[in-house]
């Protein structure tokens, strides 16, 4: 794998284990991040830190942004009123974008890149923070073929799974899909383990049975929600995140703004959106989502209530 110069901007939790496996593998990194703690952990890592994000971006043969929301990303991308990091870059280059953000937004940001001369894939991640450090995340990727298929060595870097979804957006769309799934079905299992609970059922019983028949998921095989069956679930770490309930809460926001444009029926993906977002506004969102069975816990009567 040839040497790449790589402008890294967004250096929290995903981004800064993102650019140090970059690191690790031979490409030069140059990040930025507002936050000066930021910088200094990802330097501490193998990450040589630029004075700004202009900087990076001139140097720069591809340019990865990891940011908390699509404002960030637009507002760093840079407009006429504002020029950012589009106006600094050399001509033709692949502005990668792994930030989770609507597939409105994403596609708003791909057609500023191209008017800008350059090129443009949207690859959201999925594997949360031990994902970023084990370098197995999965990516879903839109854009054009011959982008992703440059693009692609760098993401085998930092990933295990990588999926072109198709054009420009649809890494976005895949996302949301998949993160609907997954918040629906942790809020099902957790339900399950409850209403075991109630009938004094098991832990162990319980999963035992529906690890190994209809009822298999990996909220419940990877990610259960109560300690023992699976030792390495934040269950087992008095739900220390994992996946936060503050991001599962932002992404099915983002579900549930994609249901209104689509004009879809979705019960069950904007019921789970309501969950997480109470869930977020107290204790969870720094606690990993699969914490929301200690919310369906509290609200369950006593048997024979």
């Amino acid at each position: 794998m040839r040497m790449t110069t790589i402008a890294f901007v967004g250096l929290g939790h995903m981004g800064a284990p993102m650019a140090a496996n970059l690191a690790g593998a031979g490409h030069r990194v140059l990040g930025f991040d507002l936050v000066a703690e930021l910088r200094d952990a990802a330097r501490d890592r193998g990450v040589e830190i630029a004075d700004s994000a202009e900087q990076a971006t001139r140097e720069a043969d591809i340019v990865i942004t990891m940011l908390p929301a699509g404002k960030h990303v637009l507002a760093v991308y840079g407009s006429a009123a504002a020029p950012g990091l589009l106006s600094e870059a050399k001509p033709g280059t692949l502005f990668l974008d792994c930030s989770t953000i609507s597939v409105e937004e994403s596609r708003q940001a791909a057609d500023a890149v191209r008017e800008a001369g350059h090129r443009a894939l949207d690859a959201p991640v999925s594997g949360g923070v031990v994902g970023a450090e084990q370098a197995t995340l999965a990516f879903m990727v839109g854009g054009e073929q011959g982008d992703f298929s440059e693009a692609l060595p760098l993401l085998e870097v930092m990933g295990k799974r990588i999926v072109h979804c198709g054009s420009s957006g649809l890494g976005q769309a895949a996302k949301v899909c998949n993160n609907m799934i997954l918040g629906i079905s942790q809020i099902a299992v957790a339900e399950a383990f409850v209403l075991g609970e109630q009938l004094g059922l098991s832990h162990e019983a319980l999963y035992d049975v529906a690890a190994n028949a209809s009822g298999q998921c990996w909220a419940l095989t990877t990610n259960c929600p109560v300690p023992g069956p699976v030792p390495t679930s934040p269950a087992n770490r008095d739900y220390q995140p994992g996946f936060s309930g503050a991001l599962m809460a932002k992404d099915l926001g983002l579900a549930r703004h994609a249901i209104e444009t689509t004009g879809m029926q979705a019960a069950l993906g904007l019921h789970a959106e309501r969950i997480y977002a109470a869930y977020a506004e107290g204790d969870g969102a720094t606690t990993d989502f699969s914490g929301i069975i200690n919310v369906i816990r509290e609200g369950a009567e006593e048997p024979g209530a």
